[in-house]
């Protein structure tokens, strides 16, 4: 194997064992039985070129996946073509309905009747990844959450996501509710192409509400260099989610990790894919010839029992455990 690749190897082993020995014993315990990330059976991963297509590395990336809060990244993909095509404007009030409301945390948590602008609606999804929030945009904009979650199947579609269904704009656990990693990565690429004055909504790392302050739940946005976006999710049985974007040397690569069985191993793994991208990138400047996956060693993970105690929240984040 190439000194590089040894190198690279070394790097990502050691790291994301090093970061999942901390999550274990924060979490109150010591680490369980070890086993890999990439027989966790809702794990599923893509990394490719945001400008070429180009695929760098692709694990399971047609599996359908519950999708989580990664959702509001297609619920935002309407918003902001409502606002190009002018029939949306960030100014106008976004009233709550009782159902919207109604949701699960996370939440902004408004009463029926009150309301926020467009424009702190879409922060709010950006950052807090509020559930209410998500449902009081897409009744806005379509008149119901069946209708709205029609148009997204309908424009995800027509996007090339043919394995993906929508049926609420929240990512709050439905069966119907799928996405598949090369889905997530193709409205990701769409996002960032069809709306560049409005993908800086992604790179905010927090935002003030009243008296909430909230931080962004990408935590890569504070702690990898060049990664400038997008969206985190999690529920219980779609695992953690994320799919991240990020900019070295001009190039953009786009990164989905679906089914991380923990928040660390999730972020570890896709910082481990993007770095593993670009460093391919700059390998073939040099004329070498190298793969991603010659790169990444299968990366030891741990049985995360934290994860059978968190709720259903469809949030970015679960609640802290502290002993």
């Amino acid at each position: 194997m190439p000194w590089y690749g040894k190198l690279m190897k070394a790097h990502t082993v050691s790291a994301l064992a090093a970061a999942l020995m901390t999550a274990a014993f924060s979490a109150g315990g010591p680490p369980a039985a070890a086993a890999s990330l990439l027989q966790q059976p809702k794990y599923a991963a893509f990394l490719a070129d945001a400008d070429t297509g180009e695929i760098l590395y692709s694990r399971h990336a047609d599996a359908q996946r519950f999708p989580a809060s990664i959702t509001k990244v297609m619920t935002l993909y309407m918003a902001f073509e409502r606002l190009a095509a002018g029939t949306l404007r960030l100014d106008d009030r976004v009233v709550f309905s009782r159902y919207a409301a109604s949701q699960r945390p996370s939440k902004l948590g408004l009463k029926p009747g009150e309301s926020l602008t467009v424009d702190q609606a879409i922060r709010s999804l950006t950052t807090k990844s509020a559930n209410d929030v998500a449902v009081a945009l897409a009744e806005h904009i379509a008149g119901s959450e069946q209708e709205f979650g029609r148009l997204m199947t309908a424009r995800a579609k027509e996007l090339g996501m043919q394995n993906s269904h929508f049926v609420n704009p929240n990512g709050l656990p439905d069966s119907r509710q799928v996405t598949t990693a090369r889905d997530i990565y193709l409205l990701s690429q769409a996002t960032i192409r069809h709306f560049p004055q409005y993908y800086a909504y992604f790179q905010q790392r927090q935002f003030v509400f009243g008296n909430q302050t909230m931080p962004n739940h990408n935590h890569l946005l504070r702690t990898m260099p060049g990664v400038d976006g997008i969206k985190t999710g999690f529920t219980n049985a779609a695992g953690f989610t994320l799919t991240a974007s990020a900019v070295r040397d001009g190039r953009r690569l786009i990164a989905v990790v679906l089914g991380g069985p923990s928040r660390v191993a999730r972020d570890s793994n896709v910082e481990s894919l993007l770095t593993a991208g670009f460093s391919v990138l700059s390998a073939r400047n040099s004329g070498r010839q190298v793969q991603v996956a010659d790169m990444l060693a299968e990366p030891g993970d741990l049985n995360d029992e934290v994860l059978q105690q968190l709720v259903e929240q469809g949030s970015g984040e679960p609640p802290v455990r502290r002993r």
